[in-house]
């Protein structure tokens, strides 16, 4: 790793399409995971123009149940299960605030393309007899931690979210009612002695109310704009130095869906780490925990986060490698970029030999990590990392592992 560089992430708003697509997936998955915790979900989500559109695999006792000769023959449909998935999906995007005339929660059409999930996928996955339950699919997942935040995050990334995050909230609350849902920011920050040292350039650009592009309203925008970066950045990061570019390209007031189509699983990086670590391509948002795309990439963040939390390094990333329908994960790679404390190989070996983690078989990670909850929607936006762990959400983020690590290692 470079001692002095400079380095940008960026992220995204609750209000850009595909986050829309992201926010609907994982709302899905919720809802079917309270009505059943063994619930297989692969939901994608199309918004565009006044349209949302789902699509995907579900198997659901509780909605949807090809055994169930009872129900609705289009599909073995509980009774009321097709307008419960309607009403959450417009709940959705009421709460993320589109009440636009080309995106309206309460008038957009709505399409449900969801059906019964292979009976191949299924052999595969669930336990059976002596057969422990298997990998949803095949595939290398990444977690990564360092100590550039408080929250174990890269830094860039970190006031990415944070900052939008605040757009949000104060456009929520009346603070900023000229903002509008869409928007993405983008931070650049200079490394030195591989620390971050100082903000270089600033990307801000969010959808706005009618004429907030010209004049004094132009100007009241952007005030508040780098008010905001202000707060969010620590004390002395920025200067006369840093370039600022606020709504670059001039008026930005069709937004969201109806501005461009938004598609689950788009924004991956922006969901990990920026792009300061791999990623092992696929999406979180939409899957159920059976599915490794997610629950490997969340307890491998959990480990990383919990080796740098226990004093083994300052940066860390973890792989794990799964091939479908097999319990145990093909290879654990650990890497701490020259930071590490102790070996690589050491931390390696007392990960395996860590009888909680559950041998990080499927269900051994959602056990221990309790990811059979409704808990997913709120990590559809400002990132699944980096979030703090309070009650059942973001599990990943607790630092619960430190002492069984501190063991494990002697």
């Amino acid at each position: 790793m470079r001692d002095n560089f400079l380095f940008t992430s960026e992220s995204v708003s609750e209000g850009h399409p595909d986050k829309v697509s992201d926010q609907i997936s994982d709302a899905i998955v919720d809802l079917f995971l309270s009505k059943d915790p063994e619930s297989r979900v692969a939901c994608e989500t199309m918004t565009t123009t006044q349209r949302v559109v789902l699509s995907g695999e579900i198997r659901c006792r509780e909605v949807y149940d090809e055994s169930r000769d009872e129900w609705e023959l289009n599909g073995f449909w509980a009774p009321g299960a097709r307008d419960e998935i309607e009403r959450v999906v417009r709940d959705t995007v009421r709460e993320i605030g589109y009440e636009q005339d080309g995106f309206h929660w309460r008038t957009l059409t709505f399409e449900n393309h969801l059906h019964g999930q292979s009976a191949e996928i299924a052999q595969g996955v669930d336990a059976s007899g002596n057969k422990d339950e298997g990998a949803g699919d095949q595939g290398i997942m990444f977690g990564f931690a360092c100590d550039e935040t408080p929250d174990l995050m890269p830094a860039t990334l970190d006031y990415s979210h944070k900052i939008l995050e605040r757009l949000a909230s104060d456009r929520k609350d009346g603070t900023a009612p000229f903002l509008e849902p869409d928007a993405k920011s983008q931070v650049t920050l200079r490394y030195e002695n591989g620390k971050p040292v100082a903000c270089t350039a600033v990307v801000v650009s969010t959808q706005h109310a009618k004429g907030y592009d010209k004049g004094d309203k132009e100007a009241e925008l952007k005030d508040y704009v780098r008010k905001v970066v202000g707060e969010v950045l620590p004390d002395g990061y920025l200067s006369d130095d840093t370039a600022w570019h606020i709504n670059p390209t001039g008026a930005f007031e069709i937004g969201g869906p109806d501005g461009d189509a938004g598609l689950t699983g788009r924004k991956i990086i922006v969901d990990t780490y920026g792009g300061a670590s791999p990623h092992g391509g696929g999406a979180f948002s939409g899957k159920d925990p059976t599915k490794v795309d997610r629950s490997a990439a969340y307890i491998t963040r959990y480990l990383a986060k919990n080796i740098v939390a226990a004093g083994y390094a300052t940066r860390c990333t973890i792989q794990l490698a799964y091939a479908i329908g097999v319990s145990e994960p093909l290879s654990i790679y650990v890497d701490t970029h020259g930071t590490g404390t102790v070996a690589d190989e050491t931390i390696e070996e007392a990960i395996r030999s860590i009888k909680s983690l559950g041998g990080l078989t499927p269900r051994g990670i959602r056990m221990h990590l309790g990811l059979n909850k409704p808990i997913y929607r709120q990590s559809a936006a400002y990132g699944h990392f980096g979030r703090k762990a309070e009650g059942d959400a973001f599990p990943w983020e607790r630092t619960d592992l430190v002492d069984e690590l501190k063991n494990a290692i002697g």
